[in-house]
């Protein structure tokens, strides 16, 4: 059967005028490509060009099958630029990152500007549960700390932060120099409206030492550091959402234990992390993201502390 191999090294025969000068285009001995036109013609039943003749003259058949090459290899080929070209006119992003709004909205308006014709939809309905709507197509991209084993999803690094406990200027624990999971045994720890499971601080901090304080739930960024700022109880936040407000003042930031750092990531459906919109969109807003966050490290570059 005639393979696109085939068809490529008649149209370099034709081209060259010889089979050595074919060979050598092809990148290829004249005898390997002596053996290849063999085999063809064998399998075929006819011969495709009159061997030793001066100029090289094709057969009737090798005629047709050459009209074959010059037809079909463009197409080929521009099917191919086709395949990498970007046809995705949309992009669907939700986020498991309460926080990441302050920087994804300026992000998004960057990327704008190099790809106007993607029509960008932030899907803020399933925050905290996005990566279902992921696996079965309803989303193209999800920022997120969790990874699922054997998900079908691929997750690219984007940055690591660390993340500090938020308290009071006035708070007990605000001139400690080191804060054990101990410490928050009586404490409320306010946290967003997930599970907790999820949490950085609760999995690696607090559970391991079989520590529960009392947890409230606080589903607005503001809100929850005002309240730690009043008192009403301490939260575990990345350091570059806080970084302001302790600049004025307002609380300050400890250290849990000897340090606890965690790691972004885009989640997209597996294989389609090289497509063209969702690879520039990643590397745009982990860019912009590391550009302008204090406190944050391009994971790409890095690897992942150890907590």
């Amino acid at each position: 059967m005639i393979e696109i191999r085939h068809l490529r090294t008649l149209q370099a025969l034709r081209h060259t005028g010889s089979l050595a000068a074919a060979a050598a285009q092809l990148h290829q001995t004249q005898s390997a490509l002596s053996h290849q036109f063999s085999d063809l013609e064998q399998r075929l039943g006819f011969r495709l060009f009159v061997r030793k003749s001066q100029p090289l003259r094709f057969t009737p058949q090798g005629e047709i099958l050459l009209q074959l090459a010059e037809q079909v290899l463009p197409q080929i080929q521009q099917a191919l630029q086709a395949c990498h070209e970007p046809h995705q006119t949309s992009l669907r992003i939700a986020i498991e990152c309460h926080s990441c709004i302050q920087w994804l909205t300026p992000a998004l308006d960057i990327f704008r500007q190099s790809w106007p014709q993607v029509a960008m939809d932030f899907k803020s309905g399933v925050t905290f549960d996005p990566q279902p709507a992921l696996q079965q197509g309803e989303l193209d991209i999800v920022l997120t700390s969790d990874i699922l084993p054997r998900s079908g999803l691929h997750y690219v690094p984007m940055f690591d932060f660390e993340v500090r406990l938020v308290l009071a200027p006035d708070h007990p624990l605000a001139q400690a120099k080191t804060i054990t999971p101990e410490d928050l045994a009586q404490e409320v720890l306010m946290i967003y409206p997930v599970q907790r499971q999820r949490l950085d601080i609760w999995r690696h901090f607090l559970q391991p030492a079989g520590v529960s304080p009392t947890l409230k739930s606080v589903d607005n960024t503001l809100l929850l550091v005002q309240m730690a700022a009043a008192r009403m109880g301490i939260a575990a936040l990345p350091h570059w959402v806080v970084e302001s407000f302790e600049r004025q003042g307002l609380i300050v930031t400890k250290t849990p234990g000897d340090g606890l750092w965690s790691r972004l990531y885009a989640a997209v459906r597996e294989g389609e992390q090289r497509q063209p919109v969702i690879d520039a969109f990643i590397r745009s807003a982990r860019l912009h993201a590391c550009n302008h966050l204090p406190f944050v490290r391009d994971a790409s570059c890095h690897p992942l502390p150890v907590s």
